[in-house]
């Protein structure tokens, strides 16, 4: 049973692909999505081996590895870990947009889930989720500057905009909760609270499915050092920029070697807190292809 919660936003800060295996459509090795609205998302199970693999290397005591994840396949003694990652739901996505380079855009369905999680955890979000469906082909914006004639182009799209005051509020909130408040991430911050862009459910949707980057790779043949036939193959991951939030869960340390107020043992507030200090505001490798710089995301514990 757990017994604490938090919530963990994600920002990537390099592509990041936590792949499904190969796939027969046009993308040979898509990433995760979900069934039911079709944004990408990360496997809980995906995050939770993330974490426990960089754990020592993120300043956590290595001895406590097994408490908190649990012993590793293949150990002499079993126990359940004490720290459970739920599967994380996109809350803003970058896309390319005429004016400022990109926007980040998040829809009333993104924002509602987001909510919703914060609220369960027991965070308080601040804010409160939209009550009024967006057409299709209308956005909300922060900045006005961003507009054409009031229009926002993104990609090759244009959409009816109308300037809400109140989303830079939302946006500043987002940009307290998932990035960190520190030199570099500045600019990122205050870009969120600016250039938040809310779309229609389904042109949100729409971007959630195509606007990821889709990089093509090829096989090199050992003896010719030329391409491979047949060698082409498309990977695909979700962008730089890109802000995720999953579910953190924790119970009392279940090692039976570790009885209740014997040196070693830990409850759930101290477990939720070994997590905190170990990942908030640092630099997790995610996923595949991390020897060619994929997979960075910044962690943020609320």
């Amino acid at each position: 049973m757990f017994e604490k919660q938090a919530a963990v936003f994600f920002y990537a800060v390099s592509p990041v692909h936590l792949g499904t295996g190969q796939a027969i459509g046009v993308i040979d090795n898509p990433i995760q999505r979900e069934r039911h609205t079709g944004h990408p998302c990360f496997a809980g199970s995906g995050i939770k081996g993330a974490v426990r693999h960089g754990f020592v290397q993120l300043g956590g005591n290595p001895t406590l590895a097994d408490d908190l994840f649990g012993p590793e396949a293949g150990a002499s003694e079993l126990h359940a870990g004490a720290v459970s990652f739920g599967d994380a739901q996109l809350v803003a996505l970058p896309v390319r947009c005429l004016k400022e380079s990109y926007v980040y855009a998040t829809c009333p369905v993104a924002l509602a889930r987001t909510h919703r999680l914060l609220t369960l955890v027991g965070a308080a979000p601040g804010w409160q989720p939209m009550e009024q469906p967006i057409a299709e082909g209308s956005c909300l914006v922060a900045n006005k500057d961003l507009l054409t004639n009031g229009k926002l182009h993104l990609e090759a799209y244009e959409y009816a905009a109308a300037p809400v005051e109140a989303l830079q509020a939302l946006g500043k909130q987002l940009a307290d909760a998932a990035i960190p408040d520190k030199p570099e991430f500045r600019f990122f911050r205050q870009k969120l609270e600016r250039d938040l862009v809310v779309l229609s459910d389904t042109d949100f949707a729409f971007f959630a499915e195509h606007a990821m980057l889709v990089e093509p790779h090829v096989r090199i043949n050992d003896e010719t050092g030329a391409a491979d036939s047949g060698g082409l193959f498309y990977t695909e991951n979700l962008p730089p920029e890109s802000i995720l939030i999953a579910p953190l869960m924790a119970s009392q340390v279940r090692n039976p070697k570790k009885k209740r107020g014997e040196n070693g043992w830990m409850d759930a507030a101290a477990v939720i807190a070994k997590i905190r200090t170990a990942i908030d505001g640092k630099l997790l490798q995610v996923g595949g292809d991390a020897t060619t710089g994929r997979g960075l995301l910044v962690a943020r514990v609320v």
